[in-house]
This record gives C-alpha cells, sequence and structure tokens, in this order.
C-alpha cells in the first residue's frame, strides 16, 4: 500500500504533489482525476503482464513466490515529463 501512495505521489506531481486550491470542488477534481490515472494506470499494467505471461518461455520460469510478488500497481516505466507514445489507430489488446 505505501507504494501505491508513492505512486499517486509521482503521478500527481504538479506543484509537489500537493493541492494548491482550497475550493472544494477544485479539490474534488484534482483527487478524482488522480484516481482516474492511477486506474488506468492498472488497468495497462495489468493488460501487459497478461500478454507477457501469455508467452511458454516467460510461464516456464515462474514460480510461486514469482506469482505472489505480482502486482499491477508499478510505476518505474512511465515517464510523466516526457513523451508518450501511444498509436491512437490501434486498441489495446485485451485477452
Amino acid at each position: 500500500m505505501e507504494n501505491w501512495h508513492s505512486a499517486g505521489d509521482f503521478v500527481f506531481y504538479g506543484k509537489g504533489g500537493e493541492i494548491q486550491k482550497n475550493q472544494p470542488e477544485e479539490q474534488e477534481i484534482a483527487i478524482l482525476s488522480l484516481q482516474l490515472l492511477q486506474n488506468c494506470l492498472v488497468l495497462i499494467n495489468t493488460l501487459k503482464i497478461q500478454h507477457i505471461l501469455k508467452e511458454k518461455e516467460w510461464m516456464d520460469q515462474m514460480t510461486g513466490e514469482d506469482y505472489r510478488a505480482f502486482t499491477p500497481l508499478i510505476y518505474n516505466h512511465i515517464n510523466p515529463y516526457g513523451e508518450f507514445r501511444m498509436d491512437l489507430d490501434k486498441r489495446l489488446a485485451i485477452y
């Protein structure tokens, strides 16, 4: 859970990860936006992990401990400051 909180800080990096407004409506929008970004990150990570694990060579290397350690709550592959490559003509593969 601590790792996921640090992911929120990482994703919500603007102005030091702090909500600068005192208006409750703007605070709510900021928090809901962060929640949406986190949920999208978990979905994409889950799809990527499922796609990789469909390959037999990866499945053969997995142990019980590896499966217990799996989590889609990772963010070290995200670059919030740079470019995001997306092919908007393709859908994400949902398997």
